[in-house]
């Protein structure tokens, strides 16, 4: 099966002409001329990134998923390639309803029309992993039921052995393969793809950004049904909207699209600044939007973390970047251990400013981040700054931003969106809200210890007591020790006179 796997993959590789990525790094162009005599009747018209993202899409739903994750890799791939990957969409066809109905049988241990009054069989969506279903819940609540694909573990475990022997490969064949680290990157959309096996791991994602958001004005989050959820089924409230990139529809609805895309701005800042976790599969059809004007999330497979020091490492860099002070990024990386301590941080300035300057005073419409990213991270290459892990997906989080803020409002200023934003999320971590909210937070910790004081600082003062005691002690003995040791060694002397005096005697007479 593995062999037959693998062959298809070479076939479809040989297809599209994917080998001659790896033939046209050699410089010498021996390999390539023998190869072109061997294959001498293929010709290839379209660009290699658009025969790439078709060979990925002939392989199936993994490998599309596998170039979507490599997208976001700017720092490892060529941008024709990481421009034409970010054009794959996850669409596959629905599995059949009856594998569906089976699985929720096993699953509940009971027909599915004896757990839910209504469980429509016609799915309103299917994507690699798993597909949705609209049901009713015994009270007549309204829910989306998520099913596992069946099968998808033994079919993502298989596909994942192959791209980790094709990384081997990758690494050993091709020059520039050991660069772009392509073990690394197959690890991490391992990680990623594991994480989206487990609907139970979605299901507290789910709840988590819920409980975040709480009476939010910008930010409607399903509430999850934990009685009918698994790890291959989640139940969650059924929400109603417009998908985000039918703004035509939008318009009509009286949505105003460019509060629209001001409050996703301040949703994306909010979700990495106040809580570190934020929603890192943000593309259009994961994002509907309320008759309210609000938006709703969808789909938390895959969720973003950052601890305290990627935070205020972030948003030190975004206000100095907002202010123009490249010197304070320069050194914010290097504080952060990102690049050697021995880079000249003017150097470094410098050449943060060439690629930063030129996209300050436009609206959206002008910027690409992705360009400038790309240029940031072959920068970053030229001071040795390695990617950190973490900040790959707040990357592919803000592409996603871009797109979305480009299709709402072209005339969005980001800059002057954010800046305000973040000088109040600094305000309150490091001024005098900070501590204010410090004690607070720690007021309820004192109130269980204040009436402990008194009886705290007594122990305090009798451990104390008896330890000084403890040490008069042992300083008495270690004195008294060094007397006798003081004792000896005068008797031992005076013996090792007296012997000396015998032996003088007896040699003289």
């Amino acid at each position: 099966m593995r062999l037959l796997r693998l062959a298809k993959i070479a076939s479809v590789g040989l297809r599209f002409g994917l080998d001659r990525m790896i033939l046209d790094a050699d410089t010498s162009g021996r390999l390539a001329r023998v190869w072109n005599i061997v294959f001498f009747w293929r010709t290839f018209s379209e660009p290699r990134g658009v025969r790439l993202r078709r060979a990925l899409e002939s392989l199936g739903p993994i490998f599309v998923k596998f170039g979507q994750m490599l997208s976001t890799r700017r720092d490892l791939l060529p941008p024709d390639l990481a421009d034409e990957l970010a054009l794959l969409q996850d669409r596959v066809p629905p599995f059949p309803t009856a594998q569906a109905l089976a699985l929720l049988e096993d699953f509940y241990g009971k027909p599915v029309d004896a757990v839910f009054n209504n469980f429509e069989r016609t799915p309103v969506a299917s994507a690699s992993v798993a597909q949705v279903h609209f049901a009713e819940l015994p009270d007549g609540t309204e829910v989306a039921v998520k099913v596992l694909r069946p099968g998808i573990e033994r079919v993502i475990e298989h596909d994942l052995a192959l791209l980790e022997v094709a990384a081997i490969l990758l690494e050993k064949i091709w020059p520039e393969g050991r660069r772009l680290k392509p073990r690394e990157v197959v690890a991490e959309f391992s990680k990623y793809l594991h994480d989206e096996l487990d609907l139970m791991r979605e299901a507290s994602n789910c709840s988590q950004l819920r409980r975040n958001f709480t009476d939010s004005k910008l930010l409607i989050v399903p509430e999850v049904y934990w009685d009918w959820c698994g790890s291959k089924v989640m139940v969650m409230e059924r929400m109603y909207g417009v998908p985000i990139s039918q703004t035509a529809v939008l318009r009509a609805q009286g949505t105003d699209l460019a509060a629209l895309s001001r409050a996703g701005v301040e949703i994306f800042f909010t979700q990495v600044f106040r809580d570190g976790f934020f929603h890192a599969d943000m593309h259009p059809g994961n994002i509907f939007v309320h008759g309210d004007g609000r938006y709703i999330a969808l789909d938390f497979g895959i969720m973003g973390t950052l601890n305290e020091v990627d935070k205020n490492y972030l948003a030190q860099n975004f206000l100095a970047f907002f202010k123009r002070d490249y010197n304070r990024v320069a050194m914010a990386h290097i504080e952060a251990g990102w690049v050697p301590a021995h880079t000249r941080v003017d150097e470094f300035e410098a050449a943060i400013r060439t690629v930063c300057e030129p996209i300050f005073d436009r609206p959206l419409k002008e910027i690409s981040f992705g360009k400038t990213l790309l240029r940031l991270f072959q920068t970053a290459r030229r001071f040795e700054m390695e990617v950190q892990p973490q900040l790959v997906l707040l990357q592919k989080t803000l592409l996603n931003i871009e797109g979305l803020g480009r299709q709402l409002d072209p005339d969005l200023d980001l800059w002057k969106t954010a800046k305000p934003f973040l000088e109040r999320w600094m305000d309150e971590r490091m001024g005098w809200r900070a501590l204010v909210r410090g004690l607070k937070e720690e007021a309820p910790n004192w109130a269980g210890t204040m009436p402990q004081l008194p009886r705290l600082m007594h122990q305090a003062l009798v451990e104390t007591t008896h330890h000084r005691a403890e040490q008069k002690d042992r300083l008495a003995e270690l004195a008294a020790a060094q007397r006798r040791q003081g004792w000896m060694l005068v008797v031992v002397g005076l013996l090792a006179a007296g012997l000396l005096a015998l032996e003088v005697q007896r040699y003289l007479g």
